[in-house]
């Protein structure tokens, strides 16, 4: 049994002190950029399924190092936001020392992992030096008409008493927390990431290295729908509806609230259902915009002050029971038929979606058809299911659409049941017999405009908080809002005893006068600062820029620094293979990131894109996700359940190259898991197998008696170079890891191994227990570190199969399986398989028609 404790610490303390892992830009050498999503040092510190990100880049790292590019594989701190607040205020210290405090001990277990991380790159989000340069950017988009000022109702955590993102909530409830989240007008900045939502759209299409479902989970968050804008005059009002919307044609710009003089205005995706829709419907929110006219405004009034702090899930979940009110003394001409139409407020429409406002269709909505059986309105069918009219016309080209029964047919017809596929327009005027994908677009733009709408909502910015980035705006009753100039930058945040957030929309910071009360720059007047302060994701938008350039105090990332790491056009290519983009070669963190700090990073590239900081459109080239590692109760780890694991104490009893190969081999990388100590125990009896094997198998380069290789060991050894270098580079380290036991038991099994055999082994183990492979190189094979030396290249003859299981099928079924040469020649494989008795017993006389030959693989015969 070998000496883990001694071993790895021993070989940690050498490579920091040979700066192993420190990075520069290497002229003529291909780089290759590896990053983590970089950790919330939180006060409990690590718990053994974070480790399993990091030990994965870690492993990519050094295969990449082996195999001689320029690798750059960083770490730092996303330490603003309300998680290091929240730890702070619990245990009565200041945010700063806490989160000093818990990135002592958060580096203390990484380094106890062996991770080979660049520390001179080090960066941390509260560092004025860092946030100085996320200041700036933001400035850049206040000065490009980016940013704006809102006081509309946004979603409030009463529990962290703050102002939430779209992107912070999850089911109606905080993510922080989990406490329900309400609707409160607040003033607040606001990033109009919508101005992106295309380009953010688009560009996914230029990540064919990332996975499917990222993607899909960030185009559905996006939610691109095109439909139109279609006015509804209001009866009662004295202003006349305009002949055309004040909206531009074919606009990608969100709706905004649909109440305007004169006229309702509503978004639909449906317009060749128009004349169907017999009632609208308000968003709670939108009703004061009406008070004048409302006849019955104050049990109105009641209904929404109802309903109010109802959640969004709450609002809008299909299976409850849909309630309403309808606004008395008014009504609404639906420009299609010319009838006037009832108004409803509803709670189950939200007032960010489309315009706040929609067109009912009972006959066509499922939610339109149980809120009009409530309240006894119309249903009106404008869709002719495909059952009848495919008979009708000869037409089958809505083959795909919902065929129905001929009695629920019957009851569409009739209003009496929903159907909400496409068909062919009834009911409709001259419209009648289209298609409704034809008509669709002709009835946009006759009774409204095209419009492109998307479900990502404007980035609120502001955080009633104390920790956190001060933003950089100053408040002048003369001037209006101006910037911080750039020479002030960064604008630091002011040190205080008391940062216990106020409750009443306001940032702590407004009690520092000292520090609230100013002079504008522009005017040289009395003005006051923003006291508000960024969102934690402001700082993680784009950290990974910065280390690329850690200590440039003049600019956010040099020219040269940026092409070269971030893969621009002056950059040396990574791979044989010829991008039109660059960005962080391999990106490695939680998937539940996909839909915040992957949209906002990308976000946040594009606009440095367009202002010239960087040189690509997208930041991240490859991403993977990690999957969760379980408590061994098969529960998420959490300080409630009592069921967190502390990775130190494994590695004190097992050692780090056995937690590393174990969390690696524990089960597929993007699988949630759950812990298994015993797993644990197999990786460590692994590695003391491979120990042995230097010590009672192993020749060593100093031996005069020379070993010959063992054939089944050589041929074993270069399909195992072969799996594992491609299994690495496919995050398949379970499958990696696998082959080495299998060679190890190879190895194992034979007389004696050669050093040029074991050596081999070792640099294959190098990337999985980096301690422990360097401790055996250096002793049984060079004076000189392991991580230094080339990645091991399997010879393709040596790792080709003697022998292969030749499948025969006869009309493709599977009739026997032969031992066949790995060599055998397309005329043999045939030939071969003919003489098989079962073949002949099958065939039954047949002569075969054809016979078809897949190298290597299986041989088809063919016959009548």
């Amino acid at each position: 049994m070998y000496n883990h404790r001694s071993i790895e610490q021993k070989w940690q303390e050498e490579w920091q002190k040979d700066d192993l892992y420190k990075t520069g830009e290497t002229a003529g050498q291909n780089k290759y950029y590896v990053l983590d999503m970089f950790p919330y040092p939180s006060g409990v510190g690590l718990h053994v399924g974070h480790p399993r990100g990091y030990i994965a880049t870690d492993v990519l790292a050094r295969y990449k190092r082996l195999q001689g590019f320029n690798v750059l594989h960083p770490m730092g701190w996303d330490a603003f936001g309300l998680p290091a607040e929240n730890y702070a205020l619990a245990n009565k210290v200041h945010p700063k020392m806490a989160t000093d405090k818990n990135i002592i001990n958060y580096k203390r277990q990484l380094n106890l992992l062996g991770l080979g991380y660049d520390w001179s790159r080090e960066i941390n989000t509260t560092d004025p030096d860092y946030y100085k340069w996320t200041q700036w950017a933001f400035i850049k988009m206040f000065e490009r008409g980016l940013v704006y000022e809102s006081h509309e109702p946004i979603n409030w955590c009463p529990t962290c008493l703050t102002g939430l993102a779209n992107e912070d909530v999850e089911d109606g409830r905080c993510e922080r927390c989990g406490t329900l989240v309400e609707k409160r007008p607040l003033r607040q900045w606001v990033i109009k990431i919508t101005d992106y939502a295309e380009r953010l759209l688009n560009d996914l299409d230029k990540l064919p290295d990332w996975e499917e479902p990222i993607k899909e989970m960030q185009r559905n968050w996006i939610g691109k729908s095109e439909g139109a804008i279609i006015k509804f005059q209001i009866t009662n009002s004295k202003s006349q509806i305009n002949s055309k919307s004040q909206i531009a044609k074919n606009s990608v710009i969100p709706a905004k609230a649909g109440i305007q003089e004169g006229f309702i205005e509503v978004f639909t995706t449906r317009p060749d259902t128009i004349f169907g829709a017999t009632y609208l419907v308000l968003a709670p929110e939108l009703i004061s915009n009406l008070k004048s006219q409302i006849a019955n405004y104050s049990d109105v009034e009641k209904y929404v002050n109802k309903v109010k702090n109802k959640t969004d899930l709450e609002r809008t979940d299909l299976n409850k029971d849909k309630t309403g009110k309808e606004l008395k003394g008014i009504k609404a001409i639906n420009p299609a038929t010319k009838e006037e139409i009832p108004i409803f407020v509803a709670d189950y429409i939200l007032p960010n979606y489309g315009t706040g406002a929609i067109m009912a269709v009972p006959a066509h909505d499922e939610r339109d058809f149980e809120f009009a059986k409530k309240y006894s309105l119309p249903s009106r069918c404008v869709i002719n299911p495909p059952i009848a009219m495919v008979a009708v016309s000869g037409d089958n080209s809505l083959d795909e659409a919902e065929q129905l029964t001929k009695d629920r047919y019957d009851r569409v017809l009739k209003g009496q049941e929903v159907y909400e596929g496409d068909g062919f327009l009834i009911n409709s005027e001259k419209f009648d017999g289209l298609k409704s994908t034809e008509a669709r677009p002709k009835m946009a733009v006759k009774f409204g405009e095209l419009m492109t709408q998307y479900k990502l909502k404007d980035w609120v910015f502001s955080r009633q908080r104390y920790w956190g980035e001060p933003i950089p705006l100053i408040h002048c009753d003369k001037c209006g809002v101006v910037p911080v100039p750039e020479n002030e930058l960064p604008l630091k945040l002011p040190e205080v005893e008391h940062y216990e957030p106020s409750g009443t929309g306001e940032s702590p910071l407004a009690n520092i006068k000292d520090w609230v009360n100013t002079t504008c720059p522009k005017c040289g007047g009395v003005a006051k600062r923003e006291t508000n302060t960024m969102p934690q994701w402001a700082g993680s938008s784009w950290y990974y820029l910065r280390y690329c350039d850690p200590h440039n105090d003049k600019e956010l990332i040099s020219k040269d620094k940026e092409r070269y790491w971030l893969g621009g056009p002056l950059a040396p290519r990574s791979s044989a293979r010829q991008r039109s983009e660059g960005g962080v070669d391999f990106y490695v963190g939680g998937a539940e990131h996909a839909t915040r700090h992957l949209i906002y990073a990308r976000f946040w590239h594009k606009f440095l894109q367009d202002i010239g900081v960087v040189s690509n459109s997208e930041p991240f080239i490859k991403y993977r996700h990690v999957g969760l590692i379980l408590a061994e109760d098969n529960r998420k780890m959490s300080k409630r359940w009592g069921n967190v694991i502390n990775p130190d104490e494994f590695i004190i009893s097992h050692g780090a190259d056995a937690l590393r190969v174990y969390e690696m081999f524990m089960g597929p990388f993007g699988e949630a898991i759950a812990w298994n100590t015993n797993g644990l125990s197999g990786a460590r009896k692994f590695l003391e197998k491979i120990y042995k094997l230097s010590r009672n198998k192993q020749q060593t380069a100093n031996n005069k008696q020379q070993i010959t290789s063992n054939k089944e060991v050589k041929t074993l050894l270069h399909k195992t170079i072969k799996k594992v270098g491609e299994d690495i580079e496919s995050f398949k380290f379970n499958t990696a890891v696998s082959a080495l036991m299998i060679l190890v038991n190879k190895m194992s099994e034979a007389e004696a191994i050669a050093v040029d055999d074991f050596s081999q082994l070792l640099l294959l183990l190098a990337p999985f227990a980096p301690h422990l492979a360097e401790e055996l190189w250096q002793e049984k094979v060079s004076g000189e570190s392991i991580f230094k030396q080339p990645w091991p290249k399997f010879d393709p003859k040596e790792a080709k199969d003697e022998v292969i299981n030749l499948v025969v099928q006869i009309n493709g079924k599977l009739r026997d399986t032969i031992e066949a040469s790995a060599d055998i020649s397309e005329a043999e494989a045939k030939a071969l398989a003919l003489k098989s008795e079962k073949i002949t017993k099958w065939l039954d006389g047949k002569k075969p028609e054809k016979i078809i030959y897949v190298k290597g693989r299986l041989v088809n015969i063919v016959v009548k």
